[in-house]
C-alpha cells in the first residue's frame, strides 16, 4: 500500500498507513485529502507513523428470536454496537482488525474491533437477543449492543469495555402480554425498538448514519417483531431506518425473519408465528487517514 506524509494540527501528527491485509476497499478520491481503508472482513493494518485517525466500528448485529411456537411471534435482534470517533490515537505498528460476524438465529453477533496485542483503540459490542418465551436478556459483561425484546422487557443498551462506559445502543421493545401477539422490535443504534401493537410485530430501531465514507449510510438497525396470529395474521414489522440497515419481522404465522443486511450491523427480523428468525447482519470497520 502507498504511504501517506502525515499533517500535523494542532501538535498531534496524522498517522499514515504503509500496508494492509484483509483486501479492504481503498478509496483515495471520495474525500479529498483522505485515504478510506473498508474492511468488511478480518484483517489488519499497519501505522508507519503514529498519530491520529477517524475510525468507523460496527458490531455484529444480534440474531431474530424464533418464534416459541403456537400463536406468539419472536422478537427482532439488536442492531450491532455503533462507535464513531474522528480522531482515534494509534501507534506506530500493526493492529488487527476484527469485523464481528452477524449472529445466528436466536444468539448475539460477535464484536468488531481495532487493536493490537496490549489493547483495542475501538471496539464495538455484538448485538443482542432473547430467548423466545423468556424475560431474561443474554447480556454477558457488556454483551448486548441494542437488543431484542419479547415476552419482557428489553435488554439495557450496551456500553464499550473502557473506564468511561459509554452507550453503543438502544433498548429493544417488550412484546404485550397475552397470547397471540407479536414479538417486540430491537433496538437500533439510533433509537428503541417499538412494542408490539395487538398481534402485529414491533418495528426495529432506526439505525444511525454515518458519512466517514463521502455518502452517508445507515448502519446498526433494529430487526422488527415477528406477527403472531390473533385476527387473522399479524403483520412482520419492518426493521430500522430505511429497512435497510436490519431484517423485517415474518409475518404471522406465514414467513421467516429476514436477515440483517451484509456489513451494516442490523438485527435479524424475528419469525413469525411458528416461524424462524433471520439471522443478524456482519458489521464494519472503516479507517480513514490524512
Amino acid at each position: 500500500m502507498p504511504f501517506f506524509s502525515p499533517v500535523s494540527t494542532g501538535g498531534i501528527s496524522k498517522a499514515t498507513v504503509t500496508g494492509t491485509t484483509g483486501s479492504p476497499a481503498v478509496d483515495s478520491s471520495t474525500r479529498a485529502g483522505k485515504t478510506i481503508y473498508k474492511f468488511t472482513g478480518s484483517g489488519s493494518i499497519t501505522f508507519g507513523v503514529s498519530g491520529t485517525c477517524e475510525v468507523l466500528a460496527i458490531g455484529g448485529g444480534g440474531g431474530g428470536t424464533s418464534s416459541p411456537g403456537g400463536s406468539y411471534g419472536g422478537g427482532g435482534g439488536g442492531g450491532g454496537g455503533f462507535v464513531y470517533n474522528s480522531s482515534v490515537l494509534v501507534g506506530a505498528a500493526t493492529y488487527t482488525v476484527t469485523v464481528g460476524a452477524g449472529g445466528a438465529v436466536t444468539a448475539y453477533g460477535t464484536a468488531s474491533a481495532l487493536g493490537n496485542s496490549a489493547y483495542s483503540a475501538v471496539y464495538a459490542n455484538p448485538g443482542g437477543y432473547i430467548n423466545s418465551g423468556s424475560s431474561t436478556p443474554i447480556l454477558n459483561d457488556g454483551y448486548g449492543a441494542s437488543s431484542a425484546g419479547v415476552f419482557g422487557a428489553g435488554v439495557t443498551a450496551a456500553y464499550a469495555k473502557t473506564t468511561v462506559p459509554f452507550s453503543q445502543g438502544n433498548t429493544g421493545a417488550a412484546a404485550l402480554s397475552g397470547s397471540s401477539n407479536g414479538g417486540g422490535g430491537g433496538g437500533g443504534a439510533g433509537a428503541v425498538g417499538s412494542t408490539t401493537s395487538v398481534n402485529n410485530g414491533g418495528a426495529g430501531g432506526a439505525g444511525s448514519p454515518n458519512s466517514i465514507t463521502g455518502v452517508s449510510v445507515t448502519y446498526a438497525g433494529g430487526g422488527g417483531g415477528g406477527g403472531g396470529t390473533a385476527g387473522g395474521g399479524g403483520g412482520g414489522a419492518p426493521g430500522g431506518t430505511n429497512g435497510y440497515s436490519s431484517g423485517s419481522g415474518g409475518n404471522g404465522s406465514s414467513s421467516a425473519g429476514q436477515a440483517g443486511a451484509t456489513n451494516l450491523g442490523g438485527g435479524g427480523g424475528g419469525g413469525g408465528a411458528g416461524w424462524s428468525g433471520g439471522a443478524g447482519g456482519s458489521g464494519v470497520v472503516i479507517v480513514v487517514v490524512g
